[in-house]
């Protein structure tokens, strides 16, 4: 059901056409805008049936979160395709493969990832459950660290191809697994093209390793010192390899490695990567010939050390070479270039037999510890078609694979779709397709075939080249409709200026493709030297013994070893014999873009992947019989609103409702089909139509829907309203009544007032003279007003004279003298204020007192720079000119040296005294006195680097107004006089150390032993001094270098002193060893 809801959903707010089989019309370029449109939109995943198209996004997307595993959600194709093919395991009981395929960097890998990831999710939990899927996820990076490498087109590159069967028991969880591993590219550990890397594990491992374990393994931490390793691409943006390596050390203790067995793979690598190191020189020997010699023995030394072999045994063995014929020997020496192919042999077996050991000691950890039936689920990762500008046989080899691999892709599609039309009840059409049997025939014939006559050419006797090879192909494929040769007796080929000589083309499916035949006979032999396979199995190292079971000499077999071709293509047929027997599930990868970046689509690029992946001819071959098929319960409904028979509510089978739903809309019969669960649409315009309808339905049902919401929202709105209004109508009658009652009662009171008085003025005569005393005071309290009421009129119609008269003397001048007084008034108060607030004279107090008005910002900032400016001057004024020399010159070594150099801060505080060893007092260095007329500004005891090994002695240091003396400590003697006019520069590290480099014009007396390089603990004053001295004497500037590598000439040669932080025997000392002719390394705590 989960696959069938996301297919389902492919049509709901659909972007392009989620299915390719839908898509109208079909052909290319269609097909690619489709691609493009859903990859503009982030939708990444498309389908061909059951077929998943995977772009690569170049970035994170937010479809791989835990909440997405859930069948609702499961937005991601990968995790749909994975939990398809895991319910069919589990539920149906059938052995399912996940065949993922695509050129490098189409994110293959990270496709695996998330298969492995989802099984891992939805599987049952518990402690041996849990156990199991973690040791399952934790082999992918072990894998990966030694068979993944940087390419020019992936940064992650798959170098090997994998195939792992994952193991389940009867409730669907996780028992075990068995990987297996493909032609590992074992070239590449002796050689990488321009612009990629070495496999990762090298530099994670000079990157994570701590120094003890690097100083064990007898390895350093710089790329450089290794041949294997390919400099220009070391360091990858964005991938951190010390934190990778300590990732896989994790992982290996995960999936169950001993620490003493991760010990001896890293011992292993470590040798691989010293044996790149060892170089060759030829030697004459009495007979004439020339022999290989050693150049330097010690990297030799080292790896037997690692290795515990016999140094003289391994010498031996890249020097001569024994071949055994029945019961004779022949021993020949080895020239320097058979000594080279010898050393990178070794290396390369090495690494893929480690390899190899690496899987099958994974397999042992994750194998499934019972005998109980299992269930498989097979996840394929291999390398995709590859045509690069120059192919040779890795390419001949992937590509043949690939060839398998699509010959099954085919079978097996026709035989799902022809088994699903067989299931349904529906008749089955045959369809053409482009059968690619003709070109495996090709290749893996057994007596006519490439691989055939390449393992013939390699066993036959006598002298056996490449052209021999290409010879032989042009005679047997010379008329074979997929081999094209200039050599050939086809005359087409002879003009074709687009082959060369030394190549051959076979048309691929995915395209032509143009083989160099140059190194296809080494590589399929795969030659190891057997005086080599003895020297390591003689190895008192256990792995490495393990590794090399053809050295026992109880065990000698004069048997040719079988070819590196007839290996791979055993394996290939096993592989393909292993998939046949399981449901397929497909996961075809694209990359868009050649950049590796987000967002950018390459058309032709995509369309080159499209062509070569056959997935056109895929739609085709889907969309032959019936484009569309679903299950009745989904159909009907999605579609059931379309009927009025089957809307709201069917009641029947779905099947039937189905029916009535296809009779109702008058769809012609044709155009569909009823199997037994599903029904079967052949042109995808019906779908197309089926989906307008259904659109245009459900607007009418919105609307109909919004019709009823509304008038039920009015009518409950009426309702409210209605009940609102007789609630206020009835307060409002209340509040009338209150208010008439109010109005009647106070007009009652009003009348029986009156109605009392009248009835007392009648029995009361004397009411009239209180009456007339009334009246009478009334009048006089008015007449008193008035004339109040005159007094003030009178007052202010004089003030208004006044005002009018000198109003114009006011305004001219009134304003400005009161904004004036306030202005002084304010001003005198802010200065007596900051009287009474100043801080002290000293002039690192940094207080001051905070501005009480806005308007005297400007005058309250240069108050303070006055005051600040006069208190230095007053600070200064107390120093002698002694003092002030002294300041003067650190103040120029502030300039100097701060935030430059770590050793400034610590000289701060100490003062200059120059004159350390007082020649004028000690009688010891009378005769030095006596040499010396100028002024001594500096006598200093310092420590001269020996220039040939790296070793201190003590000599004196003087500085004098012209010259710069050495002299011996002991005997006060000048051994050296330089011109302060020969200095030109001084050079010192960034580090807390005292060493520094005095820097001599060439061509001067002076620079004929090369430039001077000392230890001081005054390092600070003396650089400063001679700075001073310099700038007095020449009015040019001296120039002093700050870096942790910088060059001195010593004599004729130029060294390298490179300062690097170690930890030192001797304490806090820092530490001189001349490392070779071009570099010293100063040791700094």
């Amino acid at each position: 059901m989960a696959k069938m809801e996301v297919k389902s959903s492919l049509l709901d707010n659909m972007i392009g056409v989620g299915d390719m089989v839908l898509l109208e019309p079909l052909n290319e370029e269609t097909f690619i805008d489709n691609l493009k449109k859903r990859f503009d939109h982030n939708e990444i995943y498309t389908y061909i049936g059951s077929v998943v198209i995977s772009m690569n996004p170049y970035r994170s997307l937010p479809i791989y979160s835990p909440e997405k595993l859930s069948p609702p959600h499961l937005f991601s194709c990968s995790f749909a395709l994975s939990d398809e093919a895991y319910r069919s395991l589990r539920d149906q009981d059938k052995d399912q493969c996940i065949l993922i395929t695509g050129e490098s960097g189409a994110g293959k890998t990270e496709a695996s990832k998330l298969v492995m990831s989802y099984v891992a999710a939805v599987c049952g939990k518990g402690a041996e459950v849990n156990e199991v899927k973690e040791q399952l996820l934790q082999s992918n990076p072990v894998l990966e660290a030694f068979g993944n490498a940087k390419t020019v087109r992936n940064d992650n590159s798959s170098r090997f191809g994998k195939y792992m069967d994952i193991e389940f028991d009867f409730k669907g969880d996780p028992l075990g697994g068995v990987i297996s591993n493909y032609l590992l590219e074992k070239s590449r550990v002796v050689k990488q093209p321009r612009g990629e890397r070495n496999f990762h594990v090298f530099y994670q491992l000079l990157s994570g390793a701590s120094e003890e374990l690097l100083h064990k393994l007898k390895l350093e931490r710089d790329f450089s010192r290794y041949n294997y390793l390919s400099l220009d691409s070391a360091k990858v943006n964005g991938v951190d390899d010390a934190a990778n390596f300590r990732t896989v050390r994790n992982a290996m203790q995960i999936v169950g490695f001993m620490d003493h067995e991760t010990e001896a793979v890293l011992e292993v690598v470590a040798a691989v990567l010293k044996l790149g190191n060892i170089e060759f020189k030829p030697e004459s020997r009495m007979n004439g010939l020339d022999e290989s010699k050693i150049k330097d023995k010690n990297e030799l030394k080292e790896i037997c050390e690692l290795t515990s072999i016999d140094q003289l045994v391994l010498e031996r063995a890249f020097s001569f070479r024994t071949v055994e014929a029945k019961q004779e020997k022949v021993s020949t020496t080895l020239n320097v270039a058979q000594a080279y192919y010898a050393r990178d042999a070794l290396a390369k077996n090495l690494y893929s037999r480690l390899f190899s050991w690496l899987v099958n000691r994974i397999n042992e950890s994750i194998k499934a510890q019972t005998k109980v039936r299992k269930k498989v689920m097979g996840v394929l990762d291999i390398y995709g078609f590859e045509i690069f500008e120059e192919n040779s046989f890795e390419q001949f080899i992937i590509n043949y694979c690939n060839e398998k691999l699509q010959q099954i892709f085919i079978e097996l599609t026709l035989k799902e779709e022809q088994e699903e039309y067989i299931r349904e009840d529906i008749e089955w059409t045959h369809i053409d397709y482009f059968n690619n049997a003709v070109i495996c025939e090709l290749i893996e014939n057994n007596t006519n075939g490439i691989l055939a006559m390449l393992d013939e050419e390699c066993l036959r006797p006598g002298t056996v080249t490449d052209d021999t090879f290409l010879e032989k192909l042009n005679q047997v494929c010379a008329t074979h409709q997929h081999f094209e040769s200039r050599m050939s007796k086809c005359s087409r080929f002879l003009n074709d200026t687009t082959l060369p000589h030394s190549c051959f083309r076979i048309q691929h499916y995915a395209g032509k493709v143009l083989y160099q035949v140059e190194g296809f006979v080494d590589k399929n032999n795969d030659l190891l030297y057997r005086d080599l396979s003895q020297a390591m199995w003689k190895a008192g190292h256990a792995l490495i013994k393990s590794l090399f079971p053809e050295g026992n000499p109880v065990k000698v077999n004069l048997k040719r070893p079988p070819t590196a071709g007839s290996q791979f293509k055993a394996s290939v047929a096993t592989l393909m014999k292993n998939l046949q027997t399981k449901n397929p599930n497909y996961i075809r990868c694209i990359k868009p873009n050649d950049k590796k970046a987000a967002h950018i689509f390459n058309e032709s690029l995509v369309c080159h992947q499209i062509r070569y992946l056959g997935l056109l001819e895929n739609v085709r071959v889907r969309r032959a019989g019936y484009a569309f098929r679903q299950a009745y319960e989904p159909c009907l409904e999605r579609y059931k609103m379309l009927c009025k028979q089957t809307w709201p509510h069917w009641k029947g089978p779905a099947r039937s409702g189905v029916e009535i739903l296809f009779n109702e809309l008058e769809i012609p019969t044709e155009e569909y089909s009823f199997g037994r669960s599903k029904i079967f649409i052949r042109n995808p315009r019906t779908l197309f139509q089926l989906e307008d309808l259904r659109k245009q339905r459900l607007e009418d049902l919105a609307t109909l829907i919004q019709k009823i919401y509304r008038g039920w929202k009015c009518r409950t709105h009426f309702l409210l309203m209605k009940k609102s209004q007789v609630v206020i109508a009835a307060w409002c009658r209340r509040y009338a009544q209150q208010k008439r009652y109010q109005q009647i009662k106070s007009s009652t009171l009003v009348v029986q007032s009156y109605i009392r008085g009248w009835k007392v003025s009648l029995s009361t005569g004397f009411m009239y003279v209180g009456t007339w005393a009334r009246r009478e005071l009334k009048r006089l309290k008015e007449e008193a007003r008035r004339k109040h009421a005159v007094a003030v009129i009178w007052a202010y119609w004089l003030g208004l004279k006044v005002r009018r008269e000198y109003r114009k003397f006011f305004r001219a001048n009134a304003g400005k003298k009161i904004y004036e007084f306030t202005l002084q008034r304010i001003v005198q108060k802010y200065f007596l204020e900051m009287k009474n607030k100043m801080p002290s004279l000293s002039p690192i107090d940094k207080n001051w007192p905070s501005r009480p008005y806005l308007f005297l910002d400007s005058t309250h900032k240069e108050l303070k720079r006055i005051f600040h400016l006069w208190r230095c001057k007053k600070y200064r004024d107390q120093f002698t000119d002694q003092q002030k020399l002294i300041y003067e010159e650190k103040l120029e070594a502030s300039e100097l040296f701060k935030d430059k150099k770590a050793l400034y801060p610590s000289s701060v505080g100490q003062p200059f005294q120059g004159a350390y060893l007082e020649i004028n007092k000690n009688p010891k260095y009378k005769k030095l006195k006596d040499a010396i007329e100028e002024k001594i500004i500096i006598a200093e005891v310092v420590n001269k680097i020996n220039r040939a090994n790296g070793k201190s002695t003590s000599r004196i240091f003087l500085l004098t107004n012209n010259n710069l003396l050495l002299a011996d400590q002991k005997s006060g003697q000048i051994k050296s006089e330089v011109p302060l006019v020969d200095v030109t520069k001084v050079s010192m590290s960034s580090q807390n150390d005292g060493f520094f480099a005095v820097h001599l014009k060439e061509g001067s007396e002076a620079a004929s032993k090369g430039d001077f390089l000392f230890s001081s603990d005054h390092l600070i004053e003396m650089a400063t001094k001679l700075y001073r001295t310099t700038l007095s004497q020449t009015n040019q500037k001296l120039n002093i270098e700050i870096s942790d590598e910088f060059l001195v000439q010593f004599r004729q040669d130029k060294v390298c002193v490179k300062f690097i932080q170690g930890n030192q025997k001797n304490g806090s000392v820092p530490t001189c060893k001349r490392k070779n002719n071009r570099l010293l390394e100063v040791a700094v705590p």
